[in-house]
């Protein structure tokens, strides 16, 4: 059984950090590629950002250079460092796992939300 929980969301004020994490289990993590998605109110999920089962990464224009993605294959653990946050970066954030990082894939997190507002 294929589990992803999502960590570490919360209320920022504007210009602050935050680390997401997602603990994966029931997958071979090191051979999954690991995206953070998120969805605000009203919009579509998008892409944040994405890294791949050797470490590649790709990130939304809107989050490059002030988020970064990393993974702990020993841990099966993937992290959204945040930086610089902005009250448009408000959002549930979602972790997903596919075998490419070409699309999304099966599996989803429930999600944890994330507010930036002063």
């Amino acid at each position: 059984q294929v589990q992803l929980v999502e960590s570490g969301g919360g209320l920022v004020q504007p210009g602050g950090s935050l680390t997401l994490s997602c603990a994966a289990s029931g997958i071979r993590f090191s051979i999954y590629a690991m995206g953070w998605y998120r969805q605000a109110p009203g919009k579509q999920r998008e892409l944040v950002a994405i890294i791949s089962s050797n470490s590649r990464t790709d990130y939304a224009t809107s989050v490059k250079d002030r988020f970064t993605i990393s993974r702990d294959n020993a841990k099966n653990l993937v992290y959204l460092q945040m930086n610089s946050l902005k009250p448009e970066d408000t959002a549930v954030y979602y972790c997903n796992a596919g075998l490419t990082t070409g699309a999304r894939g099966p599996y989803w997190g429930p999600g944890t939300q994330v507010t930036v507002s002063s």
